[in-house]
């Protein structure tokens, strides 16, 4: 945790789900280049936070089964105070973040960081990553998956959800 008076530092990390595959499959499978299958989260007051098909969560930075995050990309520093962050995040997880409401292409881990991201910092992730969704839903394919891949609820292992859970 890097604080200086009252600003909190603020760091998106992102991890490639296919572990490099989609850069090698994407364009065969799709007919275009995908570079990663990304989760993101959210990285402030020394604690990783996330959303998944179990709700929000959080762990140390790098602690859940992913390791590791493949980038980490420095979002700036806040003003905002840790006490009004979990707050903010824990009415988030009785409302619009609830393990329910997890969609993998609407409504999903990056939806979240990008929203909490102008919550702290007034910036949003980068588009590559809030595109990723309609990149694959744009393509044959992506269409013929899309009823297995709106089942799938992604929450990797290794954090501990904050607040709501998927029955809240």
């Amino acid at each position: 945790m890097d604080k200086s008076g009252t600003r909190f530092k603020v760091q998106l990390y992102i991890y490639d789900l296919s572990k490099g595959m989609a850069r090698n499959l994407s364009p065969i499978m799709l007919g275009k280049q995908l570079d990663g299958i990304w989760h993101t989260a959210i990285v402030a007051y020394g604690d990783e936070f996330f959303f998944g098909g179990e709700g929000i969560s959080s762990c140390p930075p790098g602690g859940t089964m992913l390791g590791p995050p493949d980038t980490v990309v420095d979002l700036g520093e806040t003003e905002v105070s840790e006490e009004i962050f979990m707050e903010y995040l824990s009415s988030l997880g009785e409302s619009a973040y609830r393990g329910d409401r997890y969609r993998l292409f609407e409504h999903n881990c990056n939806t979240f960081t990008n929203e909490v991201a102008q919550f702290l910092t007034g910036s949003s992730i980068p588009s590559y990553i809030t595109d990723l969704p309609s990149e694959v839903l744009s393509t044959p394919f992506g269409q013929m998956l899309r009823p297995i891949l709106d089942s799938i609820h992604i929450a990797p292992p290794g954090g501990n959800v904050i607040n709501g859970g998927r029955n809240a």
